[in-house]
């Protein structure tokens, strides 16, 4: 891994783990057309080490307000308003994604690295998907209508975002517009949600990785791959939502078809 192929990774992870757009097919696609060598367990670590500190430094505020709501609820305050439920609801959303990823995530990355085609069938059909729910659904629920099942439901798609070309955010977006909630809340909490899963997956490589130690020529791309996904992370999260209260999402639905098109294109011309 040179510091090129680093920053280019980090800058792709960043953009494509917040937008929904799959950062894992990219990750794997982009690699695979440029015949790139693999990044290694320590540049994973890195991309999802920048994109959680992406995440907490935008919504520390939320992730305060959360902290303070968990242990208030689980102290004896009660669960009585909106605010005092949401973090329980983001703990119940979590739960499915996280015995998945631990039970299948590396079968079925072993699998769709060998599988362009499939990545970019899933980025047409999901992008099909998203572009039926931002036309078809109501769009007029908020936060505060946010419910126990809903949570269920949003947290069961997101398991889906183990395959590449599915995209955590977008997946988790899709399923909250189908059930009536606006984009804004959609994005929101599709981002809160992710933040567990990227922490705890961070955490869970970064075990691995101390146990197994960092090559010291690693240490200097890995240091760019934390950065410009924490950059560009930020810049993605902002953008998104601000652009979810203006625009539809149709942008993104464009995207998916176009780049999973191209792709498919690319493969049956042999490339």
């Amino acid at each position: 891994m040179n510091p090129l192929h680093a920053a280019v990774l980090g800058t792709v992870q960043g953009l494509t783990e917040i937008l929904p757009i799959s950062s894992s097919a990219h990750l794997i696609l982009i690699p695979h057309f440029l015949r790139w060598p693999e990044s290694g367990l320590s540049f994973d670590v890195a991309l999802h080490l920048g994109t959680f500190l992406a995440l907490a430094l935008y919504f520390w505020r939320d992730i305060l307000e959360l902290t303070v709501n968990f242990f208030g609820g689980i102290t004896g305050r009660g669960l009585t308003t909106p605010a005092s439920r949401l973090p329980f609801y983001i703990v119940v959303a979590t739960v499915p994604a996280a015995i998945v990823g631990k039970a299948l995530e590396e079968p079925i990355e072993r699998i769709f690295r060998e599988s362009p085609l499939l990545i970019a069938v899933f980025l047409i059909v999901v992008g099909l998907t998203l572009a039926y729910a931002d036309t078809m659904g109501a769009k007029r629920w908020k936060m505060d209508r946010m419910t126990l099942g809903a949570a269920v439901i949003i947290g069961l798609a997101q398991c889906l975002a183990l395959l590449p070309g599915i995209s955590r955010s977008g997946i988790t977006i899709t399923a909250a517009l189908l059930l009536g909630y606006n984009r804004d809340t959609a994005a929101r909490f599709s981002f809160l949600m992710s933040l567990p899963v990227v922490a705890g997956a961070a955490a869970l490589k970064l075990g691995h990785l101390v146990r197994d130690g960092i090559p010291v020529n690693e240490v200097a791309p890995l240091l760019i791959g934390i950065g410009t996904s924490a950059f560009f992370g930020y810049l993605s999260v902002v953008f998104l939502l601000r652009l979810v209260k203006k625009c539809s999402l149709y942008p993104f639905v464009w995207y998916r078809l176009i780049v999973g098109t191209a792709v498919v294109a690319a493969l049956c011309a042999g490339f």
